[in-house]
């Protein structure tokens, strides 16, 4: 992990003066020579070096976060906890189905092999001979949990520029435990955990024994599955079943010959299960309604969020109707979304044309706007965020509040238009062209005449520069702050008012620039 601040990477530089790094292919980089660079301004980060042609290089990986290299944490911590015990393992990154290098990392025991899903790429295989250790984003339905006893997690927790792995133990109807991995161990199990030597213990031990004084007897074939329905209809009811209660209903109506006392707990049992079916089955019919409903409202957050509860409440099938539903439901939102990106490849071709020198706080607002929109439009894409990215990072050279005016002798030579910020252009009409207040200036002669131009008439700016000059006089003149979008880019060329040739920043050169010139003020 690079520090991300560059006193930090100082002093990395100075641990590693001799070391190399490379896009690590394991990671999936492209395997070039990295240099690190140091920013006061922003992170420090990483970077490939440039070929002969000074060009920059091209990397086709994508995942840059903390966690991208947790396969890579996950062998070295499991290794390293192995031979602390006297067992060497082997490693696999899997990539089954093509999915991304680092979604799924084997760990080959002697006797067994542990599957660790860090990501939800591939979905868990119970029946498989490898044992599912799961991330703490990979989901697992009650059905496993109750059929297993228990099933293994894994999440990986930052302590500076490292992650430390912890191990989790999930059972039904129990909160995760976290472990250490020092206490852990390999049983003939598998995987164990402190969690697991209780949850097995308590499964295992035998039911407490029934003492009747004088009364020495067996329950009849008839009452033994009677409990054992009672004891399905339960399940049925923790797991929401619908299916597997009215299943277990039928079996109690077919059921003869069970003993007066235990057939009126069975009925009671029946009774209670057909309405709790009832409820629910009014209940997921409501789902249905409501989803309709919204979809015709156009509810879209309200859609996404019974969807999601439908498939949960559906899980164990669904009707032809309900199927249709559930697909209209997807293929909504999927428009949506798409009306979404829609609308935000829109306000990022608009926000495009903005010009540099306009009032920053109408471009804060325009970037405010932009980021609403991303923010619910889901997975925007690479390029999306980094164009989202670039006019964050454009917002922070804009002084807030921009300044007014620069009446000072030494700026004589500067243009009119750019003595005064451009916000203040039309808040005066224009003597020369007739333009009204709040409108732009108009050519008022030639072959163009009638054509808006890009700067004020002299005449309309004057009175501006004047009027601020007498309240300077009264106030004090005050010191200016020139921006570097409001020169002349040396480095580019593009003239005032216009973005540098540059992802995010101007060029140096024309900030440099425009602090020459503050400096140059006159003090009052």
């Amino acid at each position: 992990m690079l520090p991300l601040e560059a006193i930090e990477l100082d002093a990395f530089r100075r641990r590693h003066e001799h070391d190399t790094f490379w896009c690590g292919l394991l990671l999936g980089g492209c395997g070039v020579r990295l240099t690190t660079k140091l920013y006061t301004d922003r992170v420090c980060h990483f970077a490939h070096v440039p070929d002969a042609d000074g060009l920059s290089h091209h990397c086709g990986r994508s995942a840059r976060g903390v966690a991208s290299a947790d396969h890579l944490y996950v062998k070295a911590a499991a290794d390293a906890w192995l031979r602390a015990r006297g067992t060497q393992a082997g490693f696999e990154f899997v990539q089954p189905a093509g999915v991304p290098i680092g979604s799924v990392v084997d760990i080959q025991l002697p006797h067994r092999t542990l599957r660790v899903h860090l990501d939800q790429e591939v979905a868990p295989d119970w029946d498989a001979e490898h044992e599912p250790i799961l991330g703490a984003s990979v989901p697992v339905d009650s059905d496993t949990l109750i059929r297993r006893w228990y099933v293994h997690r894994i999440r990986l927790d930052s302590e500076g520029t490292a992650r430390r792995v912890r191990i989790g133990t999930e059972a039904f109807a129990r909160p995760t435990e976290w472990f250490a991995l020092d206490e852990c161990d390999i049983t003939d199990r598998g995987l164990s955990t402190p969690a697991v030597e209780r949850i097995v213990h308590a499964r295992s031990a035998p039911p407490p024994t029934r003492w009747t004084p004088g009364k020495k007897q067996q329950d009849p074939a008839q009452d033994v599955q009677a409990h054992e329905l009672m004891r399905r209809l339960l399940y049925a009811r923790r797991t929401g079943s619908t299916d597997l209660a009215q299943k277990v209903c039928r079996e109690i109506d077919e059921l003869a010959g069970v003993s007066p006392q235990l057939q009126r707990q069975l009925d009671a049992a029946r009774r209670n299960a057909l309405t709790w079916v009832k409820k629910e089955t009014e209940a997921r019919r409501e789902l249905f309604t409501r989803l309709n409903q919204d979809m015709a409202d156009q509810k879209t957050s309200s859609v996404k969020t019974l969807l999601t509860e439908i498939k949960t409440a559906t899980r164990d099938g669904r009707t032809e109707e309900e199927e249709h539903t559930v697909r209209e439901a997807a293929a909504y939102l999927a428009a949506a979304e798409a009306a979404k990106l829609a609308r935000l490849d829109t306000l990022l071709e608009n926000i495009s044309r903005f010009p540099a020198n306009e009032d920053p706080w109408r471009l804060k607002a325009k970037v405010d706007q932009l980021l609403q929109v991303a923010t619910g439009a889901g997975k925007i894409g690479e390029h999306r965020q980094a164009q989202l990215s670039l006019w964050s990072t454009r917002l922070r050279y804009l002084p807030f509040p921009p300044q007014l005016a620069k009446p000072f002798k030494t700026q004589e030579r500067v243009p009119l238009h750019q003595q005064v910020g451009r916000a203040y252009w039309t808040t005066r009409p224009c003597p020369q062209c007739g333009a009204d207040r709040g409108q732009q200036c108009v050519v008022d002669g030639g072959p163009h005449a009638g054509r808006v131009r890009q700067v004020p008439h002299a005449d309309r700016l004057r009175p501006v520069i004047d009027e601020l000059q007498e309240q300077q006089k009264k106030h004090g003149a005050v010191r200016t702050v020139w921006r570097a979008y409001d020169v002349t880019c040396p480095h580019c060329g593009q003239e005032a008012g216009a973005w540098c040739l540059t992802p995010g920043e101007p060029h140096s050169a024309r900030s440099k620039q425009a602090r020459k010139l503050t400096e140059q003020q006159e003090g009052p």
